[in-house]
Formats: C-alpha cells, sequence, structure tokens
C-alpha cells in the first residue's frame, strides 16, 4: 500500500494536470482520460460511460452495504476577471492557482487518494464505489445522474465539495419555474383591463410574501425570488402575455414536487417546472460519518449551494477542501496545506466511520 504522503504528492500532481486540460460541462472527454490513467497507474478496474468514470473496492461484497466517494472534474468557464492564465498551474505562496483547482479538483483527487488507500482492504464493513462524474455545473443529463443506474443501493455518499473540511449536513434543493400571466392583447391607446403586466402585479407579490411553514433547523425557510419579468415588444402595444422567472431555494422539509404543488394550489397562472430533480439533501448530525467528523473536531451547518448531491436519493454529506466563495472566482487557487489536510482527514473520518 502507498503511503498517504506518496498519494498526497500524486494528488496533487494530476490536479495540476487536470488544471491545464479544459473541462467546461460536457467536454470533459481529456480530463476523463487523466482519470483513467489514475486508475490505470494503480491497478484498479473502471468503468466509463460518457465523462463519468468509476470504480469499486477491490473486495466488493453484494452482501454489504456501499458507500459513495463522489466529485466532479468539469468546470464553468472562466470569468473575464483572470490576470493568470486560467490553464496554467501556478504554485505561488503556498496556494495552487488555476480554474477547477477549488471547485472540485482539490475535493476530487482528495476522495480519489482516499479511494486508493481503502481499494485493497479486505475487511472493510461496506463497498466503497468512487465517481468522478461530469456535467456537474450544468446538471446535464449524462452527469452523475446518469451513472446511478449501474451503481448497487447507496447506503450513504460523501459528496465532494469545497466546505473546508467542515461537514455541510443539509444542502437546499432548487425548483425554477416559468411563469405565464395571460391577458388580453390591444392598442395601448385603448382601454384593457386585462393587461397581462398588471395581472402579473399580485403574482409577484405572492412570490415576495409567501411563506411556506416548515422551517428547517440547518437549512431555514424556503426561499423564493422573481429573478426575470418579460412582456410586450414595442411601445404602443398590449402584449398577450407576461413571463416570469422564479428561483426557489428549497429546504429540506419539501421535496419540490410539494413545492410546486402549494404554487399551483395558490395561483391560477400556467407554472411549468424548468426540471423537478434537483431536490434539498440532508444527512443525520447521528449518522456515523457525520459523527466521525464530529470528533474530529469538524462543525456541522447547511449549505446554500448546490451540487450532485442533488441527485441522490440516499443520506449524503458535502465535504471537502478548498473554501466555496473562491469557486467561480477570478484567479481561483486551493492551498496545498488543505488537499494535504482534506486526505487526511477523509481517511481519518473513514476509518472511524468503519469502526462503528
Amino acid at each position: 500500500m502507498k503511503s498517504i504522503e506518496i498519494l498526497t504528492q500524486e494528488a496533487i500532481a494530476l490536479l495540476k494536470s487536470l488544471i491545464e486540460t479544459p473541462s467546461f460541462s460536457s467536454e470533459e472527454d481529456q480530463t476523463a482520460l487523466l482519470i483513467e490513467n489514475w486508475f490505470t497507474q494503480n491497478n484498479i478496474p473502471f468503468e466509463r460511460e460518457n465523462n463519468n468514470i468509476w470504480a469499486f473496492n477491490k473486495h466488493f461484497d453484494k452482501s454489504k452495504l456501499t458507500l459513495l466517494l463522489n466529485s466532479h472534474h468539469d468546470t464553468v468557464k472562466p470569468n473575464q476577471g483572470y490576470t493568470n492564465n486560467p490553464f496554467e498551474a501556478i504554485v505561488k505562496d503556498g496556494k495552487l492557482f488555476g480554474l477547477g483547482s477549488n471547485d472540485a479538483g482539490g475535493c476530487l483527487v482528495s476522495l480519489l487518494a482516499t479511494f486508493v488507500h481503502f481499494y485493497s482492504n479486505e475487511n472493510l464493513p461496506y463497498n466503497i464505489v468512487m465517481v468522478a462524474s461530469a456535467e456537474e455545473e450544468s446538471s446535464g443529463k449524462n452527469g452523475l445522474n446518469s451513472v446511478l443506474k449501474h451503481l448497487p443501493e447507496l447506503e450513504c455518499a460523501i459528496v465532494g465539495e469545497p466546505t473546508l473540511m467542515q461537514l455541510a449536513v443539509a444542502e437546499k434543493g432548487l425548483l425554477v419555474l416559468d411563469v405565464i400571466v395571460k391577458g388580453t392583447a390591444s392598442h395601448a391607446a385603448h382601454n384593457n383591463p386585462d393587461n397581462p403586466i398588471y395581472n402579473a402585479i399580485p403574482v409577484i407579490e405572492w412570490f415576495n410574501s409567501y411563506q411556506f411553514e416548515k422551517i428547517s433547523e440547518v437549512l431555514g425557510p424556503v426561499k423564493m425570488t422573481v429573478t426575470q419579468v418579460t412582456a410586450g415588444k414595442q411601445h404602443n402595444v398590449v402584449p398577450a402575455e407576461c413571463h416570469l422567472v422564479v428561483d426557489i431555494r428549497v429546504n429540506d422539509c419539501y421535496s419540490n414536487q410539494e413545492i410546486l404543488d402549494t404554487v399551483r394550489q395558490h395561483l391560477t397562472v400556467e407554472v411549468n417546472p424548468r426540471s423537478m430533480h434537483l431536490n434539498a439533501s440532508s444527512i443525520p448530525v447521528a449518522h456515523g460519518l457525520v459523527q466521525a467528523g464530529i470528533a474530529l473536531g469538524r462543525t456541522t451547518y447547511g449549505s446554500p449551494t448546490l451540487s450532485d448531491q442533488s441527485v441522490l436519493s440516499c443520506q449524503s454529506l458535502k465535504l471537502g477542501p478548498g473554501e466555496t466563495l473562491r469557486s467561480h472566482s477570478a484567479d481561483e487557487f486551493i492551498f496545498i496545506n488543505e488537499i494535504e489536510e482534506g486526505i487526511q482527514l477523509y481517511i481519518k473520518i473513514l476509518t472511524d466511520f468503519f469502526k462503528q
């Protein structure tokens, strides 16, 4: 078995290669090859579909429960604020700069190193499956959600996202609604009591003022925000429709379907969800994974940001090196020592969890 120190250095080298290989969502074929090479160099059989790569521990046993380790290798496109080359892995002042270094390359390589550490263990109480997923940033159809049909039933999961290695025990879901408020088209010079723009005012006010009853202890209330209003094409024509876009951040007390049903019960306008699968996620604080982290001095919190947790039906914990505020920022970076600490903590948390 390789030492943790060697695994760490190999993981950092892999992250540098990932940074220098563009991998925008749905265009991750070249970083997928780098991850394939990682498994090959560690003599680990793997499977691939589209740009997702996954592998099982050596002594997989169907009679045991299965733990998922997951992080993604796609990135957003670099913003215009970069002063560094986003595709050059630069180490300076203990920081590793580059697009995807923090979100979520550091998490991915740390989990890959952790998986290798446990891969050959003959007496694991759980199976482990490692999935390096694609299309997380775009919530694409060929991401983690497309791999789940190939996996056994999952008991729990660690999803690698930058949390400063604190324990995100819940994550808000996302529901985006297209709302169509209808009216009667007419010339602006004529009296028209059925102007859809005016009809939209009480609809907007409802979204602004309605309060869902259940408030999560970790995630707080459901938050609904009207983010786009579109109507009309010229100054002298009253349009037939006013279109609204509503962003809803869903806590772990509700499913997306329950939120949609409530909206439709209160409003008589047309309401169309863009997708229904990005549900809220959570794991009980009493769960062994969380308790193992708490015992190591980690704190728990609720995360407002979306991840691949949203497509999982099992209990899941978001945990990883790096800081979420650096994600999608110019001159993105991760501290080298965050990766070193992350690998050690992942291994220690799982070691203690497996002893329970």
